[in-house]
This record gives C-alpha cells, structure tokens and sequence, in this order.
C-alpha cells in the first residue's frame, strides 16, 4: 500500500483522506495538532482540532472555520479514520492518529513526556509508522525535572525581592509563561505578565487550569511595586520601553536551549533556566520504542542525528522537510544548534 502520509509543498498531505496536517500554505483541509504559529497558520478553508485547544486556537487566527473533537473521539473522512490524543506539549495539543485499511499512522506534532499541571499528558499511541519531531534530538539534551527548575525560579526571584530588583524572566507566551505560572511559589511577591501572556492566560483558567493572579502594568499601584515582583515577558519585548519602566531588575530566559552556554551568552541574561516543553533526547527515544513503530519518519530539529541513531537501532528511519520551528522557542534551533556543531568541530 502506498503511504499513507506524504510530504508536499503545502504541507503534510494524506493522500487517501486528501487532507493536510499542520500546513505551511493555504489548503481546504487542514488537520492542526496545536496552536503554535509554525502548526497553525491562517488561510485555511476548514480547520480540525482537538476540543481543548480550541479557544487558543480562535483567538490567534481569528473567525475561522473550526471542528473539534475531544481525546479519543474519532471521525471517518474518506475511509481514513481520523483522532486525537494528548502530546502534553501545551494546552490542547495533539498527536494525530491515522487508521486506513488496518494500517495506522501517528503525526505527533510537538510533545514532552514529563507531565504538567497546564496540559493533558502524553499519551502512547501504538502504530506502524511514526512521524515524529526532533527539536531537540541530541544526546546532550536530558531535562532536570521542571519540579527543580521552579525552586531554582523561585530562588532567583526572591533573592532579587530582597535586594528590591524586578526580575524579569523571558519566556514563549503560549505555554511555557502558563507552566512556569502554575509551578512557582506565587507568595514571593507580585506577578506582572505582559499583555502577549495575560491573553492566553485568561485562555488557561477558562478552561480549568490553575494560575495563580497576575496583574498588568497598568493594574500596579505604583513603580514601588514592581521591585518585588516576578514580570513574565516575551523574549520580542527585550529592550522596549515596556521593560524599561521596570528600572533596576535582573532578567533571566527560560528554554531548553538554555542547556548551552553560548545560548544563554548570546542571550545576555543574567541567569539561564532549562526549561522546555519539547521532549529531551531519552524522551523522544522512550515514546518512539513505546509506540512500538518499525518505521520512523523524522521532522523538524536535528533529523539528521535522529535517523541515523535510530537506522543504528534497526528502524526503518527517513525523513520529511518541513517548515516547522519557526515558534520563539523552536526558531532558536538553527542558530544553537549550528552554535554546538561549531564548538565541537
């Protein structure tokens, strides 16, 4: 049987239910495994998603034409069986799976195994082939646990309330702002979330999930407020008038590239947390052997080093291009990336 996924320019296409999933152009179907722009692009005709992304989903590209089902809900469209399950990357994130003619596919979109209070978790989804990313597939990357990275957050953040410096930590607005909310110690002082945040925030605890109260620069009473408080900003807001009201205060950028020096030197940030909402390379190795896949078909990160490894453990590996990783995040791939290559050449 041909395959049943195959990538064109508009995107990755199933050929016998002629939809796409996650395109990069313009298409009629488009099946969307989370919310991240470099996922889920405008210009669509029709849009299907998992249900509790939804929201998200329509406050970023606006009155579109959108179906949702929930986890575990499935739907045939021209043969092919069609459903979502949890990728715990962020909210209403979502591995595709695929089922046609007793062959079953899985597009994993962006995952992370380690569970969060922010999104459904992970779920193994057995099949024959999986597609699967690989932003941060090398062996270097190995996560602490996020539990250790918020004490160290929290540490950081109190020590600079005691001197009576702001602290401002760079993070994604969607997703990793929500988690690092929900797993930090809120008594420490005042939370003040830029407006790119406090959007998807509102987003966040209408749909259940536990945040502790932020506020907006507008909503503190005074500047003496700001010197105790932890200020949740976008990386794009480094330098702007908005951060500059803040006056004295130290900064810090959460990400998994944080794990390299150079990262975090080109970032010039006084602290560096490794923070990811990808998975990490034993991550990435335990949920492809979980699924149970003999083929294997690498997207977005170092595919390189993930096919050959996993041709090396006697998978069918290959490979799609795809125009993934363009996120604030995952953008940040190709230059550490090429950064590491150059420090280990």
């Amino acid at each position: 049987m041909a395959d049943l996924v195959v990538a064109r320019k508009e995107g990755l296409f199933c050929e016998p239910g002629q939809f796409y999933i996650d395109p990069w152009q313009p298409v009629d179907r488009a099946i969307i495994t989370h919310a991240h722009a470099d996922h889920a692009r405008p210009g669509h005709t029709h849009y299907l998603a998992a249900l509790p992304g939804a929201d998200i989903l329509k406050s970023r590209l606006g009155d579109i034409q959108l179906e949702t089902l929930a986890y575990g809900e499935h739907v045939i469209h021209n043969g092919v069986t069609v459903s979502f399950h949890p990728a715990g990357h962020v909210l209403g994130s979502a591995q595709v799976r695929l089922e046609y003619r007793g062959e079953t596919w899985v597009v994993s979109g962006d995952y992370k195994l380690e569970p969060d209070g922010t999104c459904d978790s992970f779920e193994t989804v057995p099949c024959d082939t999986f597609i699967t990313e690989s932003t941060f597939g090398l062996p270097i990357y190995r996560w602490q646990a996020a539990s250790d990275i918020f004490k160290d957050i929290n540490v950081w953040w109190r020590s600079n309330a005691e001197k009576g410096r702001a602290s401002v930590l760079f993070c994604y607005a969607f997703g990793k702002a929500q988690r690092i909310l929900n797993g930090i110690d809120n008594s420490i002082g005042p939370i003040i979330c830029h407006g790119a945040a406090e959007t998807l925030n509102r987003i966040y605890r209408n749909a259940g999930i536990s945040l502790p109260d932020t506020l907006t620069v507008s909503d503190a009473s005074s500047k003496a407020g700001f010197r105790e408080a932890l200020v949740i900003a976008p990386p794009s807001s480094a330098g702007s008038p908005w951060l500059r009201r803040f006056g004295d205060y130290s900064d810090a950028f959460a990400s998994g590239w944080m794990l390299l020096r150079g990262a975090r030197r080109r970032r010039a940030v006084d602290r560096g947390f490794v923070l990811s909402d990808h998975a990490d390379w034993p991550g990435l190795m335990r949920a492809i052997t979980a699924t149970g896949a003999q083929r294997v078909i690498v997207t977005h990160g170092h595919v390189d080093v993930m096919v050959r490894w996993l041709r090396e453990n006697s998978l069918d590996a290959s490979a799609f291009e795809t125009e993934y990783g363009t996120n604030e995040e995952d953008n940040a791939a190709e230059n550490e990336s090429v950064a590491f290559k150059e420090s280990h050449a």
